[in-house]
């Protein structure tokens, strides 16, 4: 597998620096969000964007409506309550066993660096990858009209990597501290609002080769419709705060099609 400096700008990156990781955790904190362009050099962009192309044939392709919990729908409440709202999500998704042994997302995802970089910056001692073979590092496909429903993340931080941009659309929208999940505050008058659009969504502005790291158990987001024939590509790199998780099987069948 390449060397990491490789693939990731450590001079303008340099994940290895106190400063710099301080710097990045002190935003995460304050804004729920950090965004860091140009994370991944040029050449190595560039081949990633071809091997997610050469491995589209692969992807398992779903279309599925879900509320904005992510959770089933409860039969106590009216069906046209918020919490019972359904949303629709699309996209095709590759998943690790899938990813080239030999592909820079392997020596990113596997690195010490890496992994204790992020760890510093979401404030916990250590990640863990996943302990099936699939959830580990996705590649996500967004085609023409495909889309990402609002919706909050159950896990409490998440890591992406923008390869490809598409024509159009495919524009990450996110509302902040929407609800409290700690608290057991799912404010469903504040949700209304958001997929009502009478609360206006931030616009996060992310070009190919930009690491983003966000907070989204709280704060509900969106990915609008891919507009073009260029297709949105993005990977998830997925860690656990422990080790030996697995994802849910009935989450992994929704999600890839398969268990392993």
């Amino acid at each position: 597998m390449p060397e990491l400096d490789t693939i990731i700008d450590v001079d303008a990156s340099p994940i290895a620096d106190e400063r710099f990781v301080a710097r990045c955790r002190d935003q995460l904190d304050t804004d729920g969000v950090v965004t860091i362009p140009g994370f991944i050099r040029p050449a190595a962009l560039n081949a990633l964007v071809a091997e997610a192309e050469a491995e589209k044939k692969n992807a398992y392709f779903t279309a599925s409506t879900h509320n904005a919990y992510l959770t089933p729908p409860r039969d106590d409440l009216p069906a046209d309550h918020v919490f019972n709202r359904q949303i629709t999500s699309s996209k095709g998704c590759i998943t690790t066993d899938q990813v080239p042994r030999g592909s820079a997302l392997h020596s990113i995802y596997d690195s010490p660096v890496f992994q204790q970089f992020l760890a510093t910056v979401v404030g916990e001692t250590a990640l863990y990858e996943y302990a099936d073979p699939l959830s580990s590092i996705n590649v996500h496909f967004a085609n023409d009209g495909q889309e990402l429903g609002w919706h909050f993340d159950n896990s409490s931080f998440a890591v992406t990597l923008l390869l490809q941009a598409p024509d159009d659309g495919g524009q990450f929208q996110y509302v902040r501290d929407v609800r409290d999940a700690d608290a057991g505050d799912l404010n469903f008058d504040a949700v209304a609002d958001v997929l009502d659009g009478r609360t206006r969504p931030r616009d996060l502005d992310v070009a190919p080769g930009t690491l983003v790291l966000f907070r989204g158990r709280n704060s509900m987001h969106r990915v609008t419709p891919t507009i073009g024939r260029r297709t949105r590509i993005l990977v998830v790199l997925a860690y656990n705060t422990a080790p030996g998780i697995s994802l849910s099987e009935a989450a992994r069948m929704t999600f890839f099609g398969r268990l392993g």
